[in-house]
């Protein structure tokens, strides 16, 4: 099992930055990639970015330029920097991971943290 908690969410006017993290704990050790999802009023849940242990990343082409993921493998946990803040980002954002078991890939998410982008 793994328990994920997120941090760092809040209010910002547009332009402004926000750095989430995302803490694994339990049995962290058998994470293969971390990532961040959010879902807007309304809208699907939707990839942000995410990053392998060994760093590869993957970027939702909203937030290429603006957005930028980092991990930290000793600590287990996934970073978010978000600079250029767009109402257009305002959304519940979820921490994800992916962890090998012997039974396949298990997926986990946080509770989710409130981005809320206005002026």
């Amino acid at each position: 099992q793994v328990l994920l908690v997120e941090s760092g969410g809040g209010l910002v006017q547009p332009g402004g930055s926000l750095r989430l993290s995302c803490a694994a704990s339990g049995s962290a050790f058998s994470i293969v990639t971390m990532g961040w999802f959010r879902q807007a009023p309304g809208k699907e849940r939707e990839l942000v970015a995410a990053i392998a242990r060994g760093g590869n990343t993957n970027d939702a082409d909203s937030v290429k330029g603006r957005f930028a993921i980092s991990i930290d493998n000793a600590k287990n946990t996934v970073y978010l920097q978000m600079n250029s803040l767009e109402p257009e980002d305002t959304a519940v954002y979820y921490c994800n991971a992916d962890a090998a078991t012997g039974l396949g890939v298990q997926t986990y998410w946080g509770r989710g943290t409130q981005v809320t982008v206005s002026s």
